[in-house]
């Protein structure tokens, strides 16, 4: 909730600091580096007692338009082009200026990770995501959000002017009558209440993927879903935010995933897909076009018998994603299987061999030119050929795409417009630029948000209080 008093000297204080950062994720990492970096003190809270959040849970890759690996690999891109792509992913739903705004920001970003912070980042190019006209995505040699969490934690270790304070939920935020808020009442350690007084208060502390309330209110056909988020989005940020009367939108937007090992909850790379895999369900057909994009596809999933598909590939795909922390780890516990002919796969996975064997040669003939695909599809890789791979998998709520109302400042704003004073929102707290829904998610449109927006928010908050 949030607390109102009608004079702050009236508070007895614990704590005071420059800027307090809420949630440890990728967002308020960055956001307490890059505002430390302009000479202020920052506490950052974080309530689990892991940092990382969704980011940890990731693949880590950040899309970024003009950036200079681009150039050397000799990728034309910019920023009107990225956020293009977006539009045309969101169906021009998300905020023109935002979206613009983060494109242009994403390339001075993952600059600044590389070259000030000193987080490893390559651009891929083996592959494109569904989404994107370009190779733009930049991700860490792993293909896993822990690789950038785990720098960027021991960036801040070594700086006096970041203190990190781990299993510290904050309970409430402090403002004033008018709406100012001025502070925060943190549970450090379960050792009961302190009082911190901030001169801004930054919120980086995700959506709601994991408030059931919340979810029935705002994304009812996923609230029974599957949730394969962080267990720390519980939606505090934007029910604050709520509570100070800002301004809301696309609370039913969020990003799924259609393709999560079951039942070892562990994600199979998208990029199975990509380069060349289909799924199937229990009665060995296909059931929409793959390629739509990973998200939406997870609906698709979701509709099937007993919510399950069998994702299959062949050894060109499986070499293809080696190296994907993810998918080797699906390999080494177990979730993936192994036929050297399609039938073999069928007999494993229990699925009838004669339909599975026709919806094998249906979909080779598409990838070799000789007839239309029946689902739609028109992005292959070219015929499957034994020995065939496969992996059960299940559709799943990643994160949620709506929230808190900002401006270009990351300032968070109320339906008129006008700014709530010293509160500052990034991640999975503000509205993200997927649209109203699920369908408008582009690949990495979450970490674009929560890294650009961290940055920002972080320097803006500094700026403010020096300026």
């Amino acid at each position: 909730m949030v607390k109102r008093i009608k004079d702050e000297r009236e508070v007895l204080w614990d704590i005071e600091t420059d800027i307090a950062v809420v949630g440890g994720g990728a967002c308020g990492l960055i956001a307490s580096l890059s505002a430390a970096e302009k000479g202020v003190e920052v506490l950052l809270l974080e309530k689990e007692k892991k940092l990382g959040g969704n980011t940890s849970l990731s693949q880590g890759m950040i899309p970024a338009a003009g950036t200079r690996f681009q150039k050397a690999a000799g990728i034309d891109d910019s920023a009107e082009l990225m956020a293009e792509d977006i539009f045309k992913k969101n169906n021009y739903e998300s905020d023109p200026e935002i979206t613009l705004h983060l494109c242009r920001e994403s390339k001075n970003l993952v600059e600044w990770l590389v070259d000030s912070v000193g987080i490893h980042l390559d651009i891929v190019t083996d592959f494109i995501y569904p989404g994107h006209s370009r190779h733009r995505i930049h991700a860490p040699s792993t293909r896993k959000g822990t690789q950038i969490v785990n720098e960027l934690r021991t960036v801040i270790s070594n700086r006096k002017d970041i203190l990190l304070v781990q299993q510290s939920p904050v309970r409430d935020l402090i403002a004033k009558e008018d709406g100012s808020v001025i502070g925060l009442e943190v549970e450090i350690f379960g050792q009961g209440i302190n009082r911190v007084r901030a001169q801004k208060v930054i919120l980086a502390c995700n959506g709601f993927g994991n408030n059931k309330e919340m979810l029935r209110k705002y994304i009812p056909e996923m609230a029974d879903a599957f949730y394969f988020g962080h267990e720390g989005n519980t939606g505090e940020g934007i029910l604050w935010g709520i509570e100070l009367g800002t301004a809301t939108q696309h609370m039913g937007a969020y990003q799924a995933h259609g393709s999560v090992a079951y039942p070892h909850a562990i994600l199979l790379t998208w990029v199975v897909i990509v380069n060349g895999g289909f799924q199937v369900n229990k009665q060995g057909k296909r059931f929409s076009n793959e390629y739509t994009g990973y998200s939406e596809h997870a609906i698709e999933v979701l509709n099937q018998e007993d919510k399950i598909a069998i994702e299959i590939f062949d050894e060109r795909i499986y070499q293809s994603v080696l190296g994907f922390e993810d998918f080797n780890q699906c390999i080494e516990i177990g979730a993936m299987k192994r036929g050297e002919t399609i039938e073999e796969l069928a007999d494993l996975f229990q699925l009838p061999p004669k339909e599975l064997r026709k919806t094998l040669e249906s979909y080779n003939r598409a990838t070799e030119g000789k007839g239309e695909d029946p689902m739609g599809r028109q992005n292959f890789q070219g015929p499957l050929k034994s020995p065939y791979y496969g992996v059960r998998v299940t559709g799943a709520l990643f994160h949620t795409q709506g929230g808190l109302k900002v401006n270009k400042r990351t300032q968070v704003l109320k339906p008129d417009g006008s700014t709530i004073p010293n509160l500052y929102a990034g991640g999975g707290v503000a509205v993200g630029v997927s649209g109203s829904n699920v369908k408008g998610y582009s690949s990495a449109n979450g970490l674009l948000a929560a890294t650009v927006l961290g940055k920002i928010a972080g320097e803006e908050a500094a700026a403010s209080i020096k300026g």
